[in-house]
Protein backbone atom coordinates (compact mmCIF):
# COMPACT_ATOMS: atom_id res chain seq x y z
CA UNK A 1 0.00 0.00 0.00
CA UNK A 2 0.87 3.78 -0.78
CA UNK A 3 2.54 4.75 3.11
CA UNK A 4 1.26 8.56 1.87
CA UNK A 5 0.21 10.58 -0.83
CA UNK A 6 3.70 11.64 -2.12
CA UNK A 7 4.97 8.34 -2.39
CA UNK A 8 4.41 5.22 -4.46
CA UNK A 9 5.33 1.80 -5.10
CA UNK A 10 7.51 0.81 -7.63
CA UNK A 11 9.69 -2.00 -8.74
CA UNK A 12 13.57 -1.60 -9.19
CA UNK A 13 15.85 -3.27 -11.47
CA UNK A 14 19.24 -2.42 -8.62
CA UNK A 15 21.93 -3.81 -11.12
CA UNK A 16 22.45 -6.60 -14.22
CA UNK A 17 20.75 -9.94 -13.14
CA UNK A 18 19.47 -8.72 -9.87
CA UNK A 19 15.94 -9.80 -8.92
CA UNK A 20 13.60 -6.57 -8.75
CA UNK A 21 13.11 -4.97 -4.99
CA UNK A 22 10.03 -3.32 -4.39
CA UNK A 23 11.25 0.11 -3.02
CA UNK A 24 8.68 2.97 -2.10
CA UNK A 25 9.72 6.29 -3.92
CA UNK A 26 8.71 9.90 -4.53
CA UNK A 27 5.38 9.74 -6.56
CA UNK A 28 6.11 11.66 -9.83
CA UNK A 29 4.52 15.12 -10.76
CA UNK A 30 2.82 15.93 -14.23
CA UNK A 31 5.32 18.71 -15.91
CA UNK A 32 3.67 20.39 -19.16
CA UNK A 33 3.04 18.31 -21.59
CA UNK A 34 2.98 15.10 -18.97
CA UNK A 35 -0.20 13.00 -18.09
CA UNK A 36 -0.31 11.62 -14.33
CA UNK A 37 -1.71 7.98 -14.27
CA UNK A 38 -2.67 5.15 -12.18
CA UNK A 39 -1.27 2.71 -13.47
CA UNK A 40 -3.85 -0.31 -13.77
CA UNK A 41 -1.40 -2.83 -15.39
CA UNK A 42 1.91 -3.02 -16.75
CA UNK A 43 2.80 -5.63 -20.15
CA UNK A 44 6.09 -7.35 -19.76
CA UNK A 45 8.54 -7.50 -22.85
CA UNK A 46 11.44 -9.60 -23.66
CA UNK A 47 13.09 -5.84 -24.17
CA UNK A 48 12.41 -5.17 -20.25
CA UNK A 49 13.73 -8.43 -19.43
CA UNK A 50 16.95 -8.02 -21.63
CA UNK A 51 17.70 -4.62 -19.98
CA UNK A 52 16.80 -6.35 -16.47
CA UNK A 53 20.17 -8.66 -17.60
CA UNK A 54 22.52 -5.68 -18.66
CA UNK A 55 21.85 -7.01 -22.35
CA UNK A 56 19.61 -4.03 -23.73
CA UNK A 57 22.28 -1.54 -24.51
CA UNK A 58 20.49 0.16 -27.43
CA UNK A 59 17.02 0.75 -24.98
CA UNK A 60 19.79 3.12 -22.97
CA UNK A 61 18.41 2.51 -19.41
CA UNK A 62 20.96 2.49 -16.89
CA UNK A 63 20.88 0.50 -13.96
CA UNK A 64 19.39 1.10 -11.15
CA UNK A 65 15.69 2.20 -13.21
CA UNK A 66 12.14 1.40 -13.26
CA UNK A 67 11.50 -0.45 -15.83
CA UNK A 68 8.16 -1.66 -18.10
CA UNK A 69 7.01 -0.41 -21.47
CA UNK A 70 3.29 -0.68 -22.20
CA UNK A 71 0.64 0.12 -19.49
CA UNK A 72 -3.18 1.01 -19.40
CA UNK A 73 -4.71 2.92 -16.59
CA UNK A 74 -6.32 6.49 -15.61
CA UNK A 75 -4.99 9.81 -15.53
CA UNK A 76 -4.55 11.15 -12.30
CA UNK A 77 -4.17 15.04 -13.69
CA UNK A 78 -2.67 16.32 -16.69
CA UNK A 79 -0.09 19.05 -17.07
CA UNK A 80 0.16 22.64 -18.74
CA UNK A 81 -0.88 22.51 -22.35
CA UNK A 82 -2.52 18.98 -22.03
CA UNK A 83 -5.95 18.93 -23.54
CA UNK A 84 -6.76 16.09 -25.11
CA UNK A 85 -7.03 14.03 -21.50
CA UNK A 86 -8.48 14.87 -18.34
CA UNK A 87 -8.39 12.90 -14.89
CA UNK A 88 -10.34 9.97 -14.62
CA UNK A 89 -10.06 9.04 -18.99
CA UNK A 90 -8.92 5.46 -19.58
CA UNK A 91 -5.84 5.50 -21.01
CA UNK A 92 -3.02 3.16 -22.51
CA UNK A 93 0.16 2.99 -24.48
CA UNK A 94 4.15 2.68 -24.96
CA UNK A 95 5.54 5.01 -22.84
CA UNK A 96 7.81 4.35 -20.55
CA UNK A 97 11.16 2.07 -19.40
CA UNK A 98 13.39 3.17 -21.71
CA UNK A 99 15.72 6.44 -22.69
CA UNK A 100 16.56 7.02 -18.90
CA UNK A 101 12.25 7.38 -18.95
CA UNK A 102 10.79 6.72 -15.68
CA UNK A 103 8.98 2.56 -16.44
CA UNK A 104 5.29 1.34 -16.08
CA UNK A 105 6.10 -1.13 -12.90
CA UNK A 106 4.95 1.43 -10.72
CA UNK A 107 1.68 2.80 -9.21
CA UNK A 108 2.12 5.86 -10.71
CA UNK A 109 3.71 7.24 -13.98
CA UNK A 110 3.87 11.03 -15.80
CA UNK A 111 3.96 10.14 -19.54
CA UNK A 112 4.29 12.70 -22.63
CA UNK A 113 0.80 13.08 -23.78
CA UNK A 114 1.59 12.59 -27.20
CA UNK A 115 2.69 8.61 -26.21
CA UNK A 116 -0.85 8.07 -25.11
CA UNK A 117 -4.14 7.55 -26.25
CA UNK A 118 -8.29 6.44 -24.65
CA UNK A 119 -8.31 2.62 -23.92
CA UNK A 120 -10.62 0.94 -25.76
CA UNK A 121 -13.57 0.90 -23.88
CA UNK A 122 -14.52 -3.17 -24.08
CA UNK A 123 -11.13 -3.93 -23.60
CA UNK A 124 -9.71 -4.89 -19.99
CA UNK A 125 -6.59 -3.11 -18.78
CA UNK A 126 -4.72 -6.51 -18.92
CA UNK A 127 -5.70 -6.94 -22.34
CA UNK A 128 -5.00 -2.93 -23.45
CA UNK A 129 -1.46 -2.81 -21.54
CA UNK A 130 -0.42 -6.06 -23.58
CA UNK A 131 -0.65 -4.16 -26.93
CA UNK A 132 1.27 -0.82 -27.19
CA UNK A 133 4.67 -1.98 -28.16
CA UNK A 134 3.44 -5.28 -29.94
CA UNK A 135 0.66 -3.56 -32.01
CA UNK A 136 3.06 0.14 -32.75
CA UNK A 137 5.87 -2.47 -34.13
CA UNK A 138 3.12 -4.38 -36.21
CA UNK A 139 1.67 -0.71 -37.51
CA UNK A 140 4.92 0.92 -38.60
CA UNK A 141 5.83 -2.37 -40.66
CA UNK A 142 2.61 -2.86 -42.24
CA UNK A 143 1.34 0.62 -42.71
CA UNK A 144 4.26 3.23 -42.58
CA UNK A 145 6.23 1.17 -44.31
CA UNK A 146 5.11 -0.96 -46.76
CA UNK A 147 1.39 0.35 -47.47
CA UNK A 148 -0.59 -2.67 -46.94
CA UNK A 149 -3.76 -2.21 -48.75
CA UNK A 150 -6.59 -4.50 -49.74
CA UNK A 151 -5.78 -7.62 -52.37
CA UNK A 152 -2.30 -8.28 -51.46
CA UNK A 153 -0.81 -11.15 -50.36
CA UNK A 154 1.03 -10.78 -46.97
CA UNK A 155 3.20 -13.17 -45.20
CA UNK A 156 3.55 -13.18 -41.27
CA UNK A 157 6.66 -15.01 -39.95
CA UNK A 158 5.74 -16.16 -36.22
CA UNK A 159 1.69 -14.95 -36.58
CA UNK A 160 0.96 -16.15 -33.13
CA UNK A 161 3.73 -14.10 -31.72
CA UNK A 162 3.46 -11.20 -29.98
CA UNK A 163 4.25 -8.98 -32.85
CA UNK A 164 3.11 -11.55 -35.82
CA UNK A 165 -0.47 -12.04 -34.24
CA UNK A 166 -1.34 -8.33 -34.31
CA UNK A 167 0.61 -7.98 -37.57
CA UNK A 168 -2.13 -10.45 -39.06
CA UNK A 169 -4.96 -8.75 -37.50
CA UNK A 170 -3.69 -5.45 -38.87
CA UNK A 171 -3.32 -6.81 -42.48
CA UNK A 172 -6.71 -8.43 -42.21
CA UNK A 173 -8.34 -5.29 -40.99
CA UNK A 174 -6.63 -3.66 -44.18
CA UNK A 175 -8.18 -6.21 -46.28
CA UNK A 176 -5.12 -8.21 -46.67
CA UNK A 177 -5.20 -11.66 -47.96
CA UNK A 178 -3.10 -13.14 -44.85
CA UNK A 179 -0.73 -15.77 -44.20
CA UNK A 180 1.60 -16.52 -41.46
CA UNK A 181 4.06 -19.18 -40.48
CA UNK A 182 4.51 -20.86 -37.20
CA UNK A 183 4.44 -24.53 -35.67
CA UNK A 184 1.81 -26.93 -35.76
CA UNK A 185 0.77 -26.60 -32.17
CA UNK A 186 -0.52 -22.98 -33.45
CA UNK A 187 -2.37 -23.86 -36.28
CA UNK A 188 -5.44 -23.67 -34.45
CA UNK A 189 -4.52 -20.24 -33.18
CA UNK A 190 -3.12 -18.56 -36.52
CA UNK A 191 -6.56 -19.82 -38.54
CA UNK A 192 -8.52 -18.64 -35.92
CA UNK A 193 -6.97 -14.99 -36.32
CA UNK A 194 -7.92 -15.30 -40.28
CA UNK A 195 -4.96 -16.59 -41.87
CA UNK A 196 -3.54 -18.84 -43.53
CA UNK A 197 -1.30 -21.57 -41.91
CA UNK A 198 1.96 -22.36 -43.28
CA UNK A 199 3.80 -24.73 -41.25
CA UNK A 200 7.69 -23.69 -41.51
CA UNK A 201 9.30 -26.93 -40.55
CA UNK A 202 7.00 -29.19 -42.97
CA UNK A 203 7.22 -26.34 -45.92
CA UNK A 204 10.11 -24.88 -47.65
CA UNK A 205 10.31 -21.50 -48.93
CA UNK A 206 10.37 -22.35 -52.00
CA UNK A 207 7.33 -24.78 -51.55
CA UNK A 208 4.59 -22.21 -49.79
CA UNK A 209 5.78 -19.68 -52.73
CA UNK A 210 4.66 -21.84 -55.23
CA UNK A 211 1.80 -23.04 -53.48
CA UNK A 212 0.40 -19.70 -52.65
CA UNK A 213 1.55 -17.29 -55.46
CA UNK A 214 2.20 -19.23 -58.27
CA UNK A 215 6.20 -18.75 -57.36
CA UNK A 216 5.32 -14.36 -57.63
CA UNK A 217 6.31 -14.33 -54.05
CA UNK A 218 4.24 -11.95 -51.45
CA UNK A 219 3.39 -8.90 -51.91
CA UNK A 220 4.22 -8.18 -48.59
CA UNK A 221 6.59 -10.09 -45.55
CA UNK A 222 6.97 -9.09 -41.96
CA UNK A 223 9.40 -10.92 -40.44
CA UNK A 224 9.15 -10.62 -36.77
CA UNK A 225 12.02 -13.23 -35.89
CA UNK A 226 15.16 -12.59 -37.23
CA UNK A 227 18.44 -14.25 -38.42
CA UNK A 228 17.73 -17.67 -40.98
CA UNK A 229 14.13 -16.16 -41.41
CA UNK A 230 14.52 -12.87 -42.59
CA UNK A 231 17.39 -14.56 -45.24
CA UNK A 232 13.71 -16.41 -46.11
CA UNK A 233 12.12 -13.42 -46.24
CA UNK A 234 14.08 -12.34 -49.33
CA UNK A 235 13.10 -15.33 -50.81
CA UNK A 236 9.41 -15.34 -50.60
CA UNK A 237 8.83 -11.63 -51.52
CA UNK A 238 7.31 -10.66 -55.03
CA UNK A 239 9.31 -9.79 -57.46
CA UNK A 240 9.78 -5.81 -58.75
CA UNK A 241 6.61 -4.78 -56.43
CA UNK A 242 7.36 -6.70 -53.10
CA UNK A 243 8.46 -5.52 -49.77
CA UNK A 244 10.35 -7.00 -46.64
CA UNK A 245 9.86 -5.46 -43.29
CA UNK A 246 11.77 -6.92 -40.26
CA UNK A 247 12.22 -5.47 -36.79
CA UNK A 248 14.80 -8.10 -35.61
CA UNK A 249 17.33 -7.06 -38.80
CA UNK A 250 19.92 -6.75 -36.65
CA UNK A 251 22.15 -9.58 -37.52
CA UNK A 252 24.53 -9.65 -40.70
CA UNK A 253 22.54 -10.80 -43.79
CA UNK A 254 23.26 -11.07 -48.14
CA UNK A 255 20.86 -8.67 -49.79
CA UNK A 256 21.86 -10.35 -53.14
CA UNK A 257 18.55 -12.77 -52.94
CA UNK A 258 16.48 -9.48 -52.31
CA UNK A 259 18.28 -7.48 -54.96
CA UNK A 260 17.51 -10.58 -57.78
CA UNK A 261 13.76 -9.86 -57.41
CA UNK A 262 13.83 -6.34 -57.17
CA UNK A 263 11.58 -5.89 -54.27
CA UNK A 264 12.88 -3.43 -51.42
CA UNK A 265 13.50 -3.60 -47.35
CA UNK A 266 12.38 -1.63 -44.55
CA UNK A 267 13.54 -1.88 -41.10
CA UNK A 268 11.35 -0.84 -37.64
CA UNK A 269 12.58 0.67 -34.50
CA UNK A 270 9.97 1.26 -32.69
CA UNK A 271 11.78 2.47 -29.68
CA UNK A 272 13.71 5.29 -32.14
CA UNK A 273 10.63 8.55 -31.05
CA UNK A 274 11.04 7.56 -26.98
CA UNK A 275 15.02 7.79 -27.40
CA UNK A 276 15.02 11.12 -29.53
CA UNK A 277 12.20 13.16 -28.62
CA UNK A 278 11.02 12.99 -32.39
CA UNK A 279 8.02 11.36 -33.83
CA UNK A 280 6.08 10.50 -30.29
CA UNK A 281 2.89 12.40 -31.46
CA UNK A 282 2.92 9.43 -34.03
CA UNK A 283 3.15 6.97 -31.45
CA UNK A 284 0.15 8.38 -29.79
CA UNK A 285 -1.60 8.63 -33.29
CA UNK A 286 -1.09 4.61 -33.68
CA UNK A 287 -2.44 4.02 -30.66
CA UNK A 288 -5.70 6.07 -31.61
CA UNK A 289 -5.68 3.88 -34.92
CA UNK A 290 -5.35 0.42 -32.14
CA UNK A 291 -8.55 1.56 -30.20
CA UNK A 292 -10.69 2.16 -33.25
CA UNK A 293 -9.60 -1.64 -34.60
CA UNK A 294 -10.21 -2.98 -31.32
CA UNK A 295 -13.92 -1.19 -30.88
CA UNK A 296 -14.29 -2.56 -34.31
CA UNK A 297 -13.71 -5.92 -33.35
CA UNK A 298 -10.71 -6.45 -35.49
CA UNK A 299 -8.18 -6.66 -33.00
CA UNK A 300 -8.12 -9.02 -30.18
CA UNK A 301 -4.63 -9.35 -28.08
CA UNK A 302 -3.42 -12.59 -26.97
CA UNK A 303 -2.61 -12.15 -23.00
CA UNK A 304 -1.53 -15.02 -20.93
CA UNK A 305 -4.01 -16.06 -18.20
CA UNK A 306 -1.37 -16.34 -15.49
CA UNK A 307 -1.45 -13.16 -13.41
CA UNK A 308 1.47 -11.12 -11.64
CA UNK A 309 1.59 -8.40 -9.08
CA UNK A 310 4.32 -5.95 -8.13
CA UNK A 311 5.47 -8.70 -5.70
CA UNK A 312 5.79 -11.51 -7.59
CA UNK A 313 6.98 -10.03 -10.83
CA UNK A 314 10.50 -11.85 -10.69
CA UNK A 315 8.42 -14.84 -11.47
CA UNK A 316 7.55 -13.05 -15.03
CA UNK A 317 10.66 -12.41 -15.60
CA UNK A 318 11.58 -16.20 -14.77
CA UNK A 319 9.28 -17.03 -17.21
CA UNK A 320 10.69 -15.27 -20.09
CA UNK A 321 13.61 -16.42 -19.36
CA UNK A 322 13.47 -20.04 -19.30
CA UNK A 323 9.47 -20.83 -20.33
CA UNK A 324 7.15 -20.21 -22.91
CA UNK A 325 3.99 -18.09 -22.91
CA UNK A 326 0.48 -18.05 -24.59
CA UNK A 327 0.63 -14.58 -25.02
CA UNK A 328 1.88 -11.23 -23.63
CA UNK A 329 2.50 -11.43 -19.64
CA UNK A 330 0.68 -8.44 -17.33
CA UNK A 331 1.70 -7.06 -14.28
CA UNK A 332 -1.40 -6.25 -11.95
CA UNK A 333 -0.10 -3.14 -10.59
CA UNK A 334 -3.39 -2.26 -9.10
CA UNK A 335 -4.56 -4.93 -6.77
Amino acid sequence: METQNTTMQALIAPEANAPFTITVVDRPIASKGQVLVRIIASGVSVLDNKIRTGKGGHARQPLPAILGMDFAGIVEAVGADVNTFKPGDEVYGLAGGIGRLQGTYAQYAAFDADLLAIKPSHLSFRQAASMPLNFITAWEGLVDRANVREGQKVLVHGGAGGVGHLAVQVAKAFGADVYATGSAAQQQYIESIGATFIDYRASTVDEYVNNYTNGEGFDIVYDTLGGATLDASFNAVRYYTGHVVSCLGWGEHKLAPLSFRGATYSGVFTLMPMLTGRGRKHHGEIMQEATKLAEAGKIVPLVDERTFTLATANQAHEILENGKTNGKLVIDVAE
